[in-house]
């Protein structure tokens, strides 16, 4: 379809046109992106910021081993809060953690209320320090791999997750690894 074709194209069934539903989906990646870099920045309540009160997030991994699902994490908003709050107090490793998400899809609802996106992560640890701090410090090691699978509600132009399920395909979490991924 040229660009002439799609700018005068009907609306979508549910009434929503072409540039509604692309500034939908922009809204969704630009809230996927901003997550992303407020996890790295370890701002967590600016992260919860882009949730619903309804928000329900998920760690989970498939374990070929018991063939079964794994949920390393699972919770409300609610939930998270009282973790974030904990944090501070937790035995963690204080090595940063970057992360590399690419979106893969963006999927606008008919009625341009909710969308769903998936994206795949790659999370980089940077050793502060290890077993051998001397010769450890400073490098970095893949930590994570794995896939978002999100839910959107949009309001207003912004989009806000409603659901956030982190689908690892590694299944080994270290230490200090119980915030949000």
């Amino acid at each position: 379809m040229d660009i002439q074709t799609e700018m005068t194209a009907p609306p979508l069934s549910g009434g929503l046109d072409p540039a509604q539903a692309r500034d939908a989906a922009d809204a969704v990646r630009n809230a996927i992106y901003r997550a992303t870099i407020l996890l790295d920045s370890q701002k967590w309540d600016e992260w919860l910021a882009l949730c619903a009160d309804n928000f329900v997030y998920d760690i989970k991994a498939w374990s070929p081993e018991i063939n079964y699902d794994m949920t390393y994490l699972h919770g409300s908003r609610k939930d998270l809060e009282a973790l974030i709050r904990l944090l501070p107090k937790h035995n963690t490793d204080h090595s940063p953690l970057t992360r590399h998400t690419t979106i893969y899809t963006v999927d606008v609802a008919d009625e341009g209320a909710t969308a769903k996106g998936v994206s795949a992560f790659i999370v980089f640890q940077h050793l502060l320090d290890g077993t051998n701090s001397h010769i450890d410090a400073g490098e970095s090691r893949l930590f994570l791999v794995g896939k978002y699978y999100d839910t959107f509600r949009i309001e207003n132009g912004q989009a806000l997750f409603t659901s956030r399920e982190t689908r690892l395909e590694n299944r080994r979490l270290d230490k200090g690894s119980h915030w949000p991924i």
